[in-house]
């Protein structure tokens, strides 16, 4: 039995052009009768997103994080369930998930149609799939220009990262979570949804995208070096049992600075401070593994 599916895809993504054609022959031969339209202007998926809802049964997007960010809201409002394609530099989302880089492979977890609801986590009306951050990570998105991203692909977040490290400033905030405010002088506060974000690290090494709750961590060190000492910690998510990281836990976060700062959200700057975040639980459905079970 075929399925309807409406396929968005990001060609100016780093692997947009590369093998989507074989990936739209596979997407047939497993039953897909599929209606293609143009994401020239990822600000436009959500729209088109809820002008198909009544002519598909899902949507399969092919790009990166900042893609699939675009079309969150056109998720969330149709309630399709969501086939990915890692056609982006990091794609983060999809390594949370467990769907594999190749996109025969992904191809395949979208022909078994396994769905699986995910949380989204949420700031200022903006939702985000993995994180939501300020300080470094901000500064870090501000240089990593396309042109960068689609020449070095991921080692580009390693390279701009140990510029950005260089200049590092702390800054000062109050953080809002279970009832109890906390000051802290930081580089960065970063709020997860997922586990992995900026190219492979993890949030918390204990971290899913349907554990109903965010992630905050603090880096709250006093020299530039101690940053490069976290990192091998960070991609594993263990950084959070170090003395210069204040881990926190909660659904509901408020994050106030002294002058408003901008918040990078999956990758693109969307909003600034003050913030207040919380989980969405079970938002949306995605497609995922068959050893994942819904």
């Amino acid at each position: 039995m075929s399925s309807r599916a409406l396929l968005l895809v990001n060609r100016h993504a780093r692997q947009g052009e590369k093998g989507i054609s074989e990936a739209i022959e596979y997407l047939k031969s497993l039953g897909f009768d599929l209606i293609e339209e143009s994401t020239e202007d990822p600000k436009h998926l959500a729209e088109v997103i809820v002008r198909y809802q009544h002519q598909v049964d899902l949507v399969i997007i092919g790009g990166g994080d900042g893609t699939l960010n675009a079309a969150v809201d056109g998720l969330v409002k149709t309630q399709l369930p969501l086939g990915i394609l890692p056609l982006g530099t990091a794609n983060d989302l999809a390594r949370t998930l467990g769907i594999p880089n190749s996109l025969s492979e992904a191809c395949n977890i979208i022909g078994y149609k396994n769905s699986h609801r995910i949380d989204l986590g949420w700031v200022n009306d903006k939702h985000f799939f993995n994180v939501a951050s300020l300080g470094l990570s901000v500064k870090i998105t501000q240089r990593l220009t396309k042109e960068v991203k689609r020449r070095w692909g991921v080692f580009a977040y390693a390279a701009t990262a140990l510029q950005v490290i260089l200049e590092a400033r702390p800054f000062t905030a109050e953080i809002l979570i279970n009832g109890e405010l906390v000051r802290v002088k930081t580089v960065q506060i970063a709020v997860g949804n997922g586990r992995y974000y900026g190219g492979g690290m993890a949030v918390a090494d204990d971290a899913t995208i349907d554990d109903q709750r965010l992630d905050l961590y603090s880096l709250e060190i006093k020299n530039w070096w101690e940053i490069l000492l976290l990192l091998p910690a960070m991609q594993r998510g263990r950084h959070i049992h170090w003395k210069s990281v204040r881990s926190l836990q909660g659904q509901e976060i408020e994050v106030r600075t002294r002058k408003p700062r901008p918040i990078n959200t999956d990758g693109e700057i969307t909003t600034y401070t003050p913030a207040h975040f919380r989980v969405i639980p079970k938002a949306i459905a995605v497609l995922v593994p068959p050893e994942i079970t819904s």
